[in-house]
């Protein structure tokens, strides 16, 4: 099985009320972790930043614009999972780094509009003391525990 190697994006978004935004694949083969709760983020761009590539990802999976949000990267840390590939059906194992940040909105998840891309089922405010609760990414556990949230 091949390898394919991918530099990852995320962000913990929390709302003003202090919830968590967690999403789902909508596609159980085409994406990583697609069995699980996971924070929304993708690859990084040739030529792109982690930054930058939060702020793209974070709008075309759940379209939020964090643009004007204070990003503060908060964890680093490694992942695989095995993932098909949509434009040919091979199955391959995905090493992924991940840099993740932590976005607070001024708004409280009852008045953010959620707008899912094609790759995400289900989305969920979740409140911190839940998600302990929740089928979450083993790259999520490693990142919550790492900070204080499970």
């Amino acid at each position: 099985m091949r390898t394919v190697k991918r530099e990852i994006a995320s962000a913990l978004i929390f709302s003003k009320d202090g919830k968590l935004l967690q999403v789902k694949n909508a596609e159980p083969k085409h994406g990583v972790y697609s069995d699980a709760w996971v924070i929304p983020g993708g690859g990084i761009e040739e030529g792109e930043t982690a930054d930058e590539a939060v702020i793209r990802e974070v709008m075309e999976e759940v379209g939020l614009d964090i643009s004007s949000c204070p990003r503060k990267l908060v964890w680093t840390g490694t992942g695989q999972s095995l993932k098909t590939l949509k434009s040919t059906g091979e199955e391959v194992m995905v090493d992924m780094n991940f840099c993740n940040y932590k976005v607070q909105l001024d708004k409280n998840a009852r008045d953010l509009q959620i707008i899912p891309s094609e790759e995400h089922k289900e989305h969920l405010w979740a409140d911190v003391t839940e998600l302990k609760n929740l089928n979450l990414s083993k790259p999520s556990i490693e990142c919550l525990k790492s900070l204080g949230y499970l």
